[in-house]
């Protein structure tokens, strides 16, 4: 049995609303259009770069170590700021100083014999004007003199020698910096040659970085390189770089000279280094690339408003 129109009637009806809602979709989605950003191509001199990993160091980093043998009575603790002929360690001086003692008694009893040996010789001499006194007598003094002479000269070495050891049982910084290690605890002997701290002068810093062999013909000295870490940004002048690579990474140090503000001793950083010759480019903005399996692509306006 066939339906009758009025039997198709409602879905007649629906299948016309259908299509309105379809075509006024559609209109409206081609009324609101696509928005294009439109920017200029630009003409630049740019320098592909390379990050390379770094580390700040400082210049003055020293393992100080005791120069005579002693106990240890007193270490500076880690973290302590020094000034430059501050003490870092002190060891027990009691033995140095009775040496020292002795030996300035020595000097004391060389000079008797030079000033008492002196007058018998002025005596002598004397007598001997007035042939008084023997020729042998003579050499006999003036041999005594120049003996006593080179007892007293000995005598003042030994002596000059204990005040300087007296001196370095003091051991102290020869530059501000600050105790980062301690090798050696109180109460305990140091021989010479010990090492008893560590000390950083955290004021003097640099960026110490490897880079490789292809990277050298475009680093020289004096160059400006920019360096990153944590978001805060600096640059530092290359102030050496080591013609000698490594034997194991082939790798090449390079230095670069920097303000300390802001920064700290064993900080990474992020060194932007040259890898090719600065070269005349035509830019565009990342956004404006197309990017598709065959190539990337740029579209271009004419001067008639035409997309190319």
């Amino acid at each position: 049995m066939k339906p009758t129109t009025s039997a198709l009637w409602p879905f007649r009806c629906t299948a016309v609303l259908l299509f309105a809602l379809i075509a006024s979709a559609g209109l409206q989605a081609s009324d609101d259009g696509v928005p294009v950003v439109v920017s200029r191509a630009e003409s630049r001199t740019l320098t592909p770069m390379q990050q390379v990993a770094g580390t700040l160091i400082s210049r003055n980093d020293t393992r100080l170590a005791a120069q005579v043998e002693g106990q240890v009575v007193w270490v500076a603790e880690v973290g302590t700021h020094l000034v430059t002929g501050e003490a870092a360690t002190r060891l027990d001086d009691t033995l140095i100083r009775e040496e020292l003692a002795e030996n300035n008694a020595s000097v004391l009893r060389a000079q008797a014999s030079v000033e008492f040996s002196r007058a018998e010789l002025n005596r002598l001499e004397k007598l001997a004007e007035k042939s008084h006194a023997a020729e042998s007598r003579l050499d006999q003094v003036r041999r005594d003199l120049a003996v006593a002479r080179s007892e007293l000269s000995a005598a003042r070495a030994r002596s000059s020698r204990s005040r300087e050891k007296l001196e370095r049982a003091s051991i102290n910084v020869p530059f501000d910096g600050v105790i980062t290690e301690r090798f050696i605890q109180t109460g305990e002997w140091a021989d010479a040659g010990t090492a008893v701290v560590r000390l950083v002068d955290t004021t003097a810093l640099e960026v110490q970085a490897w880079v490789p062999v292809a990277i050298l013909p475009y680093v020289s000295s004096g160059m400006l390189l920019d360096f990153s870490a944590n978001g805060t940004e600096g640059s530092g002048r290359v102030r050496t770089l080591v013609p000698v690579g490594d034997r194991q990474s082939r790798l090449y140090e390079v230095r670069l000279a920097v303000d300390a503000d802001g920064w700290s001793s064993g900080q990474g950083v992020r060194i932007s280094i040259p890898t090719a010759e600065s070269r005349t480019a035509t830019v565009v903005p990342r956004d404006a690339l197309v990017m598709r399996r065959d190539g990337i692509t740029v579209f271009r306006i004419t001067a008639d408003s035409t997309v190319e």
